[in-house]
């Protein structure tokens, strides 16, 4: 107990800290044990590192009401299942119209339905704590960041085929097909390698006086190594390829306005909503985990209030990441005329609806680029 006394009274950085009234009588041991107690004994949330263990910050516990994530987590994992598998079905079997974005697109829905497929663990743990042990924290976590990676290198390749059939109005896009391939093998490859050290360090960890979590426990120099951790993937699976995206949309539309090509406006609203989807999905997490990194780094300052307000904002736009699994299948159902219409003539072979309905929806022209090969069946 004096070991413990010792070490919170050294670490207090917070002059109003909520333990400061505990810490003054210094002969009663009993209350100072129920502080502790009362601080991490219904912890939910991201888990204590070495710097919260005997923390006098009181962390907030009850961030997001578990029961309603848990039925957010079930209806969006019901939703993907269905819109991402329909995108699937649909794109193959546009053999003849299927172009370089759509490979992208397909691959961009494979990654969202490997991606829920975990969302029922995730709920589970909302309510009742990591109860499935480490071999499947490391393998649900590794699918959750291999889906945000790939997702947006995957834009960004959309974005640059988009640059160089428009901008440049290149003649090579039919070479593209054959490397399209590769590519997309590339992505995944790199996609793994970025969330390589998530699955090395999580595992089900048990934080001082909480129910197991799935969280990373990195031992010695915690600071120093999630810091590594965040700053190289953040880099390189997040900045460089928004900045790929902003330069390459930037000069398309630019082209586009100034050529007033008004079919390829239509071509391109498909595109632009589901990158524009990602990034309102994706970008609150990531700037809320930039300023924890900060945090944690000391280059901004470190208070209690800021310890909660950050927690409790990645618990809130965690949420929004996760559902933007199931996002991308609405927008080509209401924006999308072509996978509307390949989505009817499936029907119609299968007998679900009459080729009389088929043919007064009428088949779309295909619009985008001089290529067939970069029209999009979406």
């Amino acid at each position: 107990m004096k070991l413990i006394l010792k070490a919170a009274c050294d670490r207090v950085f917070q002059p109003d800290h909520t333990m400061t009234i505990i810490l003054k009588d210094l002969s009663n041991s009993s209350i100072l044990w129920e502080g502790f107690e009362d601080e991490f004994g219904n912890y939910s949330g991201t888990p204590p590192t070495e710097d919260y263990d005997y923390s006098p910050c009181e962390i907030s516990t009850e961030t997001l009401n578990k029961y309603a994530v848990v039925v957010i987590y079930a209806l969006v994992f019901l939703l993907s299942l269905l819109g991402n598998s329909l995108v699937m079905l649909v794109i193959l079997y546009s053999r003849i119209g299927r172009s370089v974005t759509d490979v992208y697109l397909l691959n961009l829905a494979m990654a969202d339905l490997l991606f829920a497929m975990t969302l029922p663990i995730w709920a589970a743990s909302k309510a009742k704590g990591w109860i499935f042990g480490t071999p499947l924290c490391k393998v649900a976590s590794l699918l959750k960041e291999v889906n945000f990676y790939s997702g947006i290198l995957l834009l960004a390749c959309i974005s640059m085929d988009r640059y160089l059939a428009i901008v440049h109005a290149t003649r090579t896009l039919t070479q593209k097909r054959h490397w399209v391939k590769f590519i997309c093998l590339g992505i995944w490859a790199l996609s793994v390698i970025l969330a390589l050290p998530i699955f090395i360090f999580r595992e089900a960890y048990q934080p001082p006086y909480s129910d197991l979590v799935c969280y990373e426990d990195l031992g010695a120099n915690t600071t120093k190594w999630r810091m590594i951790m965040r700053v190289l993937p953040q880099t390189f699976g997040f900045l460089l390829p928004l900045l790929v995206m902003l330069f390459c949309y930037g000069f398309t539309l630019r082209t586009l306005f100034s050529a007033q090509m008004g079919h390829k406006h239509r071509a391109m609203r498909v595109i632009f909503a589901v990158v524009l989807v990602f990034l309102l999905c994706w970008l609150p997490y990531n700037l809320v985990l930039i300023a924890d990194t900060l945090m944690r780094a000391h280059v901004i300052a470190e208070t209690c209030q800021r310890r909660n307000d950050i927690g409790r904002a990645l618990d809130a736009t965690e949420i929004l990441g996760f559902l933007h699994s199931c996002l991308n299948p609405l927008i080509y159902v209401f924006i999308g005329q072509k996978f509307r219409h390949g989505l009817l003539r499936i029907m119609a072979i299968r007998g679900l609806i009459s080729k009389e309905f088929l043919a007064k929806d009428g088949r779309p022209s295909f619009v985008g680029s001089s290529s067939g090969n970069t029209s999009t069946t979406l």
